[in-house]
């Protein structure tokens, strides 16, 4: 029983870190984020309470005419026949043409429908900055990484040339080596390791402590950098030239520290955030998975871009707008009540010679009102306009079509373009490695001089940057082309 309740145990455990790492890792994914650019940006909160906004038109468009009210006192009343009036009372209720109202309520619906393309469209790009962002930010981690790992590449070195320098025998540093890291160990490359020193097995302990002791004599305590070596010690412009590679990297180190606070700035700004709110960015930039068809995309452009979206709705706006002014250009109709109120007259009806009985009775007449739209001009201009207008909708949006087509093949070839530097860099970056790795073996075996060991080094970083900048620009030329087809939860 209790090792039963052991493995309950247990399990449960397990089963709890499971569930912890995978909302971790939810909670600092890019999905995450976009979640809360979407329910936090201030931009796209005003772009959706617009679209509720125009909603709130659709009742309007439908409802009658306010009745009118109209109400006149004689401040002396008036004699008529069968008594004196004193005020009259009139109400009437105007109705329009059949099917008016119905024209009226569906260009509503499309306005509003052209409002919900908008807040679409405002989405998609706020999305894409997000996306942007996150990838220039993604970038600056692997470039920091980057300089972090040729440090490291630059300290082992120099310890080589201290021990090169120290040591009494030139030959005996033959099997001194700094091999470069490899590309699946960058994400530990920020910590000083020991890895690279493996090749310090072929000297005795005691004879490489004294060694570095002694070449370390000369170096200031307080700066680390030499100080008081002259031309009499043979290999120290080595050492100093690795230490200014090294002052170099670390103050590239510096400033891209400094760049990454200033875009997560950005970055934060664009979810409602404090400036300073923490983001959580992977270890190394990698390329999206992205499969392209042409024909799907420009399906998908067609039927699910907003701005092409918003072109339809207001194209059929102009239509109900057009059927609603043929509607208005006929009679309105209306039904009314007027209502006399009259007291008794001062004058008897015996004097009148008429009969007493219907003297100070009120009065109730029905009503009924029509218009007569006989300036004809006015209503074929404004069905004349709205056919002008919705052409002009149709042509705008064959316009967008066109121009977003070729936008995707311009997104199209600068996505190959930087599927085919990222391989380029790759390879080389293999093949500087490679060179590196020889090059520091001729070094401290004397064949070679430590300029070809810094440029090396330096291109080996330049391809990493460079690799590095090329990913990102793939991704967002990805994020590019998904928001002309519009973002969803497909293709996101």
């Amino acid at each position: 029983m209790k090792h039963n309740i052991k493995l309950f145990l247990i399990a449960v455990l397990v089963t709890g870190c499971s569930l912890e790492s995978i909302s971790a890792q939810e909670k600092d994914s890019l999905d995450h984020y976009l979640e809360v650019a979407g329910r936090n940006n201030p931009g796209l909160n005003a772009s959706f309470l617009a679209y509720k906004a125009s909603l709130e038109k659709v009742p309007q468009a439908g409802a009658l005419p306010d009745p009118e009210l109209n109400i006149g006192f004689f401040l002396k009343p008036m004699d008529i026949v069968g008594g004196q009036q004193i005020a009259d009372f009139s109400l009437m209720q105007m109705f329009p043409w059949f099917g008016t109202q119905k024209a009226a309520q569906n260009e509503a619906t499309h306005m509003a429908k052209m409002a919900y393309e908008r807040f679409r469209e405002t989405r998609d790009n706020l999305y894409l900055e997000v996306h942007t962002q996150w990838y220039v930010l993604s970038t600056l981690v692997e470039q920091l990484n980057n300089n972090r790992e040729n440090l490291q590449l630059l300290k082992q070195l120099e310890e080589l040339a201290l021990r090169k320098v120290s040591s009494p025998f030139s030959g005996s540093t033959s099997g001194y080596s700094v091999p470069a890291p490899s590309p699946a160990t960058k994400s530990s490359s920020s910590s000083p390791t020991g890895g690279g020193m493996a090749g310090m097995g072929s000297m005795g302990g005691a004879a490489a402590a004294s060694g570095t002791a002694s070449a370390m004599s000369g170096m200031d305590s307080s700066s680390g950098m030499w100080s008081g070596m002259g031309s009499s010690v043979p290999g120290m412009s080595d050492v100093l030239r690795i230490q200014l590679e090294m002052a170099e990297i670390e103050n590239g180190i510096e400033s891209i520290l400094s760049e990454i606070v200033v875009e997560k700035a950005k970055f934060n700004a664009l979810l409602n955030r404090p400036a300073d709110a923490e983001v959580v960015l992977p270890d190394s930039i990698m390329k999206v998975p992205f499969l392209f068809d042409e024909g799907v995309s420009m399906s998908e452009i067609e039927s699910q871009n907003p701005m092409l979206g918003m072109l339809m709705e207001e194209e059929q706006a102009f239509r109900a707008k057009g059927e609603m002014e043929k509607k208005m250009s006929y009679p309105m109709f209306g039904i009314g009540l007027q209502y006399m109120l009259i007291g008794k007259s001062a004058v008897t009806s015996v004097d009148q010679g008429m009969n007493n009985g219907m003297s100070g009775m009120d009065m109730v007449m029905p009503m009924v009102s029509i218009t007569l739209p006989l300036y004809r001009n006015k209503y074929k201009a404004q069905q004349r306009e709205s056919r002008f207008m919705q052409q002009s909708a149709r042509e705008k949006y064959n316009n967008t079509l066109n121009i977003l087509q070729s936008d995707l093949f311009k997104q199209k070839q600068q996505l190959d373009n930087a599927e085919r530097t990222i391989a380029l860099y790759q390879k080389q970056e293999q093949l500087a490695r490679t060179a590196y790795q020889l090059v520091v073996q001729e070094f401290v075996s004397a064949k070679s001089d430590l300029t070809n060991v810094i440029q090396l080094q330096r291109q080996l970083l330049d391809y990493q940057l460079r690799q590095a900048e090329a990913i990102a620009e793939y991704n967002t030329r990805v994020a590019s082309i998904r928001k002309l087809r519009s973002f969803n939860t497909s293709n996101n």
